[in-house]
């Protein structure tokens, strides 16, 4: 599929001078000035942040409220609950409220709803469960704000409510002892995209000033709130950068014992964003989508070595089968695209009684990256459909839903993701219907765009410029890894790798040499040869091999030069 380049137009005087008056590399210099980070006092706190740069947690609405009440519930021993969502996110929330306040000497209950069974957020009969307990406070963390009518039940059956989200509020929000959420309308909080976990950070870190404890007493649980931020894949900059440059560091030699134990399980070198990402997060979730949420949360929170050990070799477990349940799904859902000849309308949308809901998300993303096209993926279970939504840059699916909701029993989320319930006898109407609509808008133009922060000459990269870009780390969303343009390398060697399906090149110009690997784009073996002269798109690193280092390029696209 054709791509389109954008490469950031920049200003040689500003970067030589911006890179002066900082002390950094022309390249990285180049980089910062892309992400907007222009003065010298906005590169310390980027490069080197401390804990001096989290805002005022008492700046968030309701906050003092929630602390006050919350400070009385520790001092009477009160019956509290937390209530929690089943992801990364939510199990990380509830780790840190529960252990910060079984500190205080406040042991409190938690609940988490059952994906296959509850869905997401709060649900009476949850509620009927909790009061029947003898709950008198519940606390919710990652969830609560659109739980308007579930809060209203909950304090008519005398159990006061204290919601912390991060999700977006309707034009209500829940009636209740204290709302805390840098999304109302109201906000005066100078930053409005913290994860749940990072909500639940803030709360803690209003409860130590409030109580005058040493600030060690919430930083302590950095290790835990950065794993549920990089996870909630939010956007790593201001307050959340924080969270992960410091969090990170703290993972490395956590104390945790559950999660210790997960990350030599999974034989990460090295403790970074990719190793949360692609490493730990997916095994929490796996239990939420497999329906076994509870055990992450009890990894979390055990002190035994031996049950940590076992809890993890469950979770990675759970991992396996959901890759698997995936890989089935995704092959299915693919040879249906292409019996229907899918590929060739301007959306996809797909249902099956085959499928299991907890993973088909992961899917409609997979659906998503490889045909450009926006994905609905429905699975039935008896007359009801269950289903997710991916989208791409440039259509809002949330909106495409409210034009096309004739035939949709509920929908929510955003221009990027939703999730979708049809009933089974209205699923062919709702495509048509959805289908027409992504005909007659025009989503047939819109073209994927690799965004360049720089074009680079081979011979002006060298070693120390390459560590350096280290510094932009830890990456995520709003904070991508910078990729960079070399143009008219000739290729001096080509060779695929695993079957086919990866590349690998070496590439020359004016006898400098650098090797590139392009991982699933194998296809170019039979595209490319040596001495064809081409133009790539990709992010640098550092190849260590035999105590060697090599800069390699980790390819994004690659085109023939002109």
């Amino acid at each position: 599929m054709n791509k389109k380049w954008e490469i950031n137009e920049e200003n040689k005087e500003q970067i030589e001078e911006f890179a002066k008056e900082n002390n950094l590399s022309l390249l990285l210099s180049s980089v910062l000035l892309n992400r907007g980070i222009c003065k010298k006092e906005e590169v310390e706190i980027f490069l080197n942040p401390t804990r001096d740069n989290f805002h005022n947690p008492f700046l968030m609405p309701d906050m003092e409220k929630a602390v006050l009440r919350i400070l009385k519930a520790i001092e009477t021993k009160e019956k509290v609950l937390i209530y929690g969502d089943y992801d990364a996110d939510g199990i990380t929330s509830i780790t840190v409220m529960k252990k910060f306040l079984a500190q205080r000497g406040l042991e409190v209950g938690y609940y988490i709803p059952n994906r296959l069974n509850e869905g997401y957020g709060l649900n009476k009969t949850a509620i009927d469960t909790i009061q029947k307990q003898g709950y008198t406070l519940m606390i919710t963390v990652d969830c609560g704000i659109s739980g308007i009518e579930e809060i209203r039940y909950a304090m008519e059956l005398g159990i006061e409510v204290i919601v912390t989200d991060h999700h977006e509020p309707g034009e209500e929000i829940p009636k209740c002892l204290a709302v805390i959420d840098a999304k109302r309308k109201d906000n005066q909080y100078p930053f409005n995209q913290l994860a749940g976990v990072g909500v639940v950070f803030k709360v803690i870190q209003a409860i130590s000033i409030q109580l005058k404890l040493d600030p060690k007493e919430y930083l302590k649980y950095l290790d835990i709130v950065c794993v549920g931020t990089i996870s909630d894949i939010v956007p790593l900059v201001d307050e959340n950068r924080v969270i992960a440059k410091l969090g990170l560091k703290l993972v490395s030699m956590t104390k945790n014992v559950g999660l210790r134990t997960l990350l030599t399980s999974i034989g990460y070198h090295q403790v970074d964003s990719t190793a949360i990402s692609f490493g730990v997060a997916p095994r929490i979730n796996a239990c939420g989508r497999m329906g076994e949420e509870k055990e992450a949360l009890k990894l979390f929170l055990t002190e035994n070595i031996q049950e940590a050990r076992e809890i993890t070799a469950k979770l990675n477990e759970y991992n396996i089968s959901r890759q698997t349940t995936e890989k089935q799904i995704f092959s299915q859902a693919v040879e249906q695209i292409e019996k229907e000849g899918q590929k060739e309308e301007a959306c996809i949308v797909l249902g099956s009684e085959q499928w299991h809901h907890g993973v088909i998300g992961i899917v409609a993303s997979k659906v998503t990256d490889i045909y450009f096209k926006p994905s609905i993926l429905i699975c039935f279970e008896g007359e009801e459909g269950k289903g997710s939504g991916r989208s791409i840059p440039g259509f809002d699916l949330h909106e495409a839903l409210m034009n096309c909701s004739t035939n949709i029993e509920r929908f929510g989320g955003h221009s990027m993701a939703i999730g979708i319930t049809v009933k089974k006898e209205k699923f062919e109407s709702f495509k048509k219907e959805f289908e027409e609509y992504t005909k007659n808008s025009s989503i047939r133009d819109i073209i994927p765009i690799i965004k360049i922060d720089k074009q680079v000459e081979l011979k002006q990269i060298n070693l120390e410029m390459v560590k350096d870009l280290k510094l932009l780390e830890p990456y995520g969303e709003a904070n991508k890894v910078p990729l960079f343009l070399m143009q008219n390398l000739k290729i001096q060697a080509i060779r695929s790798l695993s079957e086919g399906k990866h590349l690998k090149l070496k590439l020359g110009q004016d006898n400098y040499l650098i090797d590139a690997i392009g991982f699933n784009m194998g296809e170019y073996v039979g595209k490319c040869q040596i001495g064809d002269k081409v133009d790539i798109v990709g992010s640098l690193e550092i190849n260590s091999f035999n105590g060697n280092d090599q800069i390699q390029m980790n390819l994004k696209d690659i085109r023939m030069s002109l």
